[in-house]
């Protein structure tokens, strides 16, 4: 049977704190930042005080409720846990110290998470002005039943999100391994599975095309072809949610050589990206600094085995070793040309390209249904909260 707690404001149990300190040049702060969608308070980062710009900033103290004065809409506030305390925010949040008498600061965590409480900060104020504002915080309205029934609200609330995470911790295990499995699988185009050594050739005898991108900045526009960089190359595809563009006619100058066609290779030459992407159908690229184009030679290799070999580890030890330049390590044209590759007979390389298109298309399956059961396991604590604090749990 439930029990419905009576409301009340939160001005009965929180007040604003507002008192600010001056940055001094010569220290190190800690300053946090608040998650969106009620996630809690985390460490942002650890500066000199030279580097803060704002000098005039607020000092958040542990169990204290932050709420970030634009993004409290979208969930953006929290208690600040022991680790932070003393971290400093700026004048565009606000500290709330509770009153531990009659609100337990964790009730007031739990609380923030459900749909009852965040209906109340989205609909403050109006539309067009995503701002909160203290006295909006203030009158927001919470269940406030004693000390003793808030502490065991919370100590079911804590039990519910444990198992809530253990199950989440289990499906991002399950994605981590099956990336593995195919980090394995993809150890049989370097040979090492095989029991009669392949031979092996260098990367330039086994394409057919094999062109660096032109070197020139090209000026980017809105509307136009997209040009491929090296974070657009993924590891087995091509992304083209992010790429930049440029005009028709400065593409047109850089096709003149090999115009990248479906089934071409674009390779990164950035080590921190270091990925191979085959082109889709039906789509016009060019190549931006720090990608190559490759195309593999029919008569020696399958286009789909040279992409696996490329984002295999027979590939990346070599590029590792060839790598130059501290901050940005990239791979010069020669050195990539020199890159051996295993050459397994061509009807072996369409075996070996059918079994690791099975493990990628199982591990993509996997990776959809996690995407799928996140989403849900981050629905379904605030459904849970929800009840607990109209006294159903």
């Amino acid at each position: 049977m439930s029990t419905r707690y009576p409301l009340s404001t939160l001005d009965r149990a929180i007040t604003l704190r507002a008192d600010f300190i001056q940055i001094n040049d010569t220290e190190i702060y800690k300053r946090c930042k608040v998650q969106l969608h009620a996630q809690g308070i985390v460490l942002r980062d650890i500066v000199s005080g030279a580097e803060i710009k704002t000098k005039r900033q607020q000092v958040c103290r542990v169990g204290e409720f932050l709420v970030a004065e634009i993004d409290a809409k979208v969930g953006g506030f929290g208690i600040v846990p022991v680790d932070l305390d003393g971290a400093i925010v700026s004048s565009h949040y606000f500290l709330f110290e509770i009153n531990d008498e009659l609100l337990n600061h964790r009730y007031l965590d739990f609380y923030g998470r459900t749909h009852a409480f965040q209906r109340q900060v989205s609909a403050q104020g109006s539309t067009n002005y995503a701002a909160i504002r203290p006295k909006d915080v203030l009158g927001y309205t919470i269940p406030l039943p004693p000390l003793a029934e808030q502490r065991r609200i919370v100590a079911r609330s804590e039990e519910l999100a444990a198992k809530i995470e253990a199950a989440r911790g289990l499906r991002r295990e399950t994605v981590e391994e099956a990336a593995v499995l195919l980090i394995a699988a993809e150890q049989i185009v370097s040979g090492i599975s095989s029991e009669n050594k392949w031979p092996l050739k260098p990367l330039e005898d086994i394409c057919a095309v094999f062109i660096d991108c032109d070197h020139r900045t090209p000026e980017y526009v809105e509307q136009g072809v997209p040009l491929l960089r090296p974070r657009d190359v993924r590891r087995g595809h091509i992304d083209l949610s992010a790429t930049v563009r440029i005009e028709p006619y400065e593409h047109e100058q850089r096709a003149a050589r090999h115009r990248p066609v479906y089934g071409d290779i674009v390779y990164s030459r950035e080590l921190s990206f270091g990925n191979a992407g085959m082109l889709p159908e039906g789509v016009e690229v060019s190549l931006g600094q720090g990608t190559m184009l490759m195309r593999a030679r029919e008569t020696v290799m399958v286009g789909e085995f040279l992409l696996y070999a490329l984002n295999a580890p027979v590939i990346r030890d070599q590029a590792v070793k060839a790598a130059k330049g501290g901050a940005h390590p990239h791979v010069n044209l020669k050195d990539i040309r020199r890159f051996l590759i295993p050459v397994p007979p061509l009807p072996e390389q369409r075996g070996i390209v059918a079994y690791l298109d099975s493990v990628q298309a199982k591990v993509d399956a996997v990776k959809a249904l996690q995407a799928e059961t996140e989403a849900e396991l981050n629905a379904l604590l605030p459904a849970v909260l929800d009840r607990a604090f109209k006294g159903e749990l």
